[in-house]
């Protein structure tokens, strides 16, 4: 089999998103969770948690986005105007969010304490929420009108998009959950132990609302999913994700691995990229535009590959050397101030 480079750059791509909506996702999750907690001390602690890592996430976000404009313009120059105002929200939602966790450190028990908690709140809610609909609205399919977008200004905003977005929020929330139970003990661990277990039931709910309405989008999902004899190709996503679903239920109410429940559900994201995958092969916007249609010259995607190969495996392993230096549980009082 030969190499095909444009195929490389789709599957660096995929995983540099996936590598963001699990770390971003569960620091974008503390945020959503922050309304539970409205204990200073309790939300402290939370944010001391990320405080260490949660910038250097969005590099993987840079890196999807510029990768995606650098390899494949097409496909940026038609995404993009279907989903400006999501992407502007979506950018809004992170300034808010980063600006707040800086400043709240700063704020006395004023007004101002309170602005920043409620920014930050609803900077992490707006960014997980316009995440999804982007997703959903690449699935529902973007009209093209030869090499640019033919939509209008409102088509990102329809039942399946929303949809999308807020399991989007519930399993980023479920993320967040997760990475607190692992990271934090006593009473807190507790409370956060018991909403994991009810927004693992919501995210699963979620997973299998926007499973069961994708085929029914496009013909081609359908048949992806369930023609014969695609169905036994496909039928191991399922099977795996219903067998993490019991696994992750298990964990949750067995307190003996706090970190099994987080490494679960990044798996249950790992099946869901999976998923998206199956049903978007070989487009990379369903079913206009595919990847070859969409790719810039060879030797544009060579030179740029070139550095990605050098470059993503250094981001790998400064991002792992973090964790691993901050690793541990934290107790009230503990970390960034």
């Amino acid at each position: 089999m030969s190499f095909d480079l444009t195929v490389a750059w789709a599957v660096l791509l995929a995983f540099a998103v996936y590598i963001y909506v699990v770390l971003d996702g569960f620091d974008l999750g503390i945020g959503i969770l922050y309304p539970f907690f409205p204990e200073k001390e309790d939300r402290d602690l939370m944010m001391n948690t990320v405080a260490p890592v949660w910038d250097g996430n969005e590099t993987w976000l840079i890196l999807g986005g510029g990768g995606l404009f650098a390899a494949f313009p097409m496909a940026y120059a038609i995404i993009m105007p279907a989903v400006y105002p999501l992407i502007i929200a979506m950018l809004l939602g992170l300034i808010f969010r980063g600006v707040a966790f800086e400043f709240r450190w700063r704020a006395g028990k004023t007004f101002s304490k309170f602005f920043w908690d409620w920014a930050f709140i609803g900077g992490s809610v707006t960014a997980a929420l316009t995440q999804g609909m982007i997703l959903g609205t690449l699935l529902q399919g973007i009209e093209v009108d030869g090499r640019a977008y033919g939509g209008g200004w409102l088509d990102w905003l329809t039942p399946f998009t929303l949809l999308c977005g807020v399991a989007v929020v519930f399993g980023y929330a479920l993320l967040g959950a997760c990475w607190l139970n692992w990271r934090i003990e006593g009473p807190m661990q507790h409370k956060v132990r018991v909403l994991a277990r009810i927004l693992g039931f919501a995210t699963l709910g979620f997973i299998g609302a926007v499973s069961l309405a994708t085929p029914f989008l496009e013909p081609a999902y359908f048949d992806r999913w369930f023609a014969w004899p695609q169905i036994l190709e496909v039928s191991p996503i399922p099977i795996a994700v219903i067998g993490l679903t019991f696994w992750l239920a298990k964990e949750l109410f067995d307190e003996r691995n706090d970190w099994a429940p987080f490494v679960i559900t990044l798996g249950l994201f790992g099946l869901c990229f999976l998923g998206l995958g199956v049903c978007m092969w070989p487009y990379v916007i369903p079913t206009e535009v595919t990847l070859w249609d969409a790719a810039s010259p060879y030797k544009s995607q060579l030179f740029m590959f070139v550095g990605a190969v050098v470059l993503v495996p250094v981001i790998l392993a400064y991002t792992c050397y973090a964790y691993w230096v901050f690793r541990g549980k934290m107790k009230v009082g503990d970390g960034y101030h």
